[in-house]
C-alpha cells in the first residue's frame, strides 16, 4: 500500500507510522529522517539541503521532492510505503501525484489523524525532557515522574524544550493550518481520505487507522 498520513504536532504521527509501517510490512519514510540521512551522507541533495537550513532559509520544495523521489525508489519501497511529514503543501501533493503517474504508481489512502487543538497542545506542552539524555520523557499529566522535575531513570533535572511552550505549539499549529492542512481537501476530491480519530489509547488509534485501510480496499 501507498499510503499518506497527515495531522497536526501532537496527534501521534510519528508513532502511528512506525506501528503502521511494521504492521502492513512497508517503509516509513518520515521528511525528518529523509534530511538527516541525506546530510549525515552528504549526498549532492543533503549537501544543498544544509546550505539552505544553515543560511536560516526553508529548503525548496523541489530539494525534498527529489529526496523523497530518491527514496521511494529504492529496493524495500516497491510494495508501498508510508510518507510521513511530506507532502507538507499542496505543491508538494501535486509533485507526489506527478511522480506516482510517472512510475505507473497511485496513492492508496491519506490517513488524516485528528485531535481536538486543546488537546494536542496539553499532550506537547506538558512533555518533560532529560537533560542528561533527551531519550527520557515524561509527561506532567500522563506520565509524570515520581518526583517533580527529576528523571525517573537518571536523577537528571527535566526540562521543557523552547519548541515545546504552548505559545511556540499554537504557533506551529497555525502553519499546520495554513500550509498543510489543505492537503486534506486535495485528497479529499480524490476520494483518498479517511479520518481517523487521534484520541484515546495508541493501540486504539492503530486499529482505528486499520480498519480504515481494510474498508478502502
Amino acid at each position: 500500500m501507498r499510503i499518506v498520513l497527515v495531522g497536526p504536532p501532537g496527534a501521534g504521527k510519528g508513532t502511528q507510522a512506525t506501528r503502521l509501517a511494521e504492521t502492513l510490512h512497508i517503509p516509513h519514510i518520515s521528511t525528518g529522517d529523509l534530511f538527516r540521512a541525506n546530510i549525515s551522507q552528504q549526498t549532492e541533495l543533503g549537501k544543498l539541503a544544509k546550505s539552505y537550513m544553515d543560511a536560516g532559509n526553508l529548503v525548496p520544495d523541489e530539494v525534498t521532492i527529489a529526496m523523497a523521489k530518491d527514496r521511494m525508489e529504492q529496493p524495500d519501497a516497491e510494495g508501498g510505503f508510508l510518507l510521513d511529514g511530506f507532502p507538507r503543501n499542496v505543491s508538494q501533493a501535486e509533485a507526489l501525484d506527478e511522480l506516482l503517474e510517472t512510475e505507473d504508481m497511485k496513492l492508496d489512502a491519506v490517513l488524516d489523524l485528528e485531535a481536538p487543538e486543546d488537546e494536542v497542545v496539553k499532550r506537547i506542552a506538558g512533555r518533560r525532557v532529560c537533560r542528561n539524555d533527551s531519550a527520557h520523557v515524561f509527561h506532567v499529566t500522563y506520565t509524570p515522574p515520581k518526583k517533580e522535575g527529576v528523571c525517573d531513570v537518571c536523577g537528571g533535572e527535566l526540562y521543557q524544550r523552547d519548541d515545546d511552550s504552548e505559545e511556540t505549539v499554537r504557533k506551529r499549529l497555525e502553519v499546520y493550518h495554513t500550509q498543510t492542512e489543505p492537503i486534506i481537501d486535495y485528497y479529499k476530491a480524490q476520494g483518498l481520505v479517511a479520518t481517523i480519530a487521534a484520541t484515546g489509547a495508541v493501540n486504539e488509534v492503530t486499529r482505528r487507522a486499520l480498519e480504515a485501510l481494510k474498508r478502502d480496499q
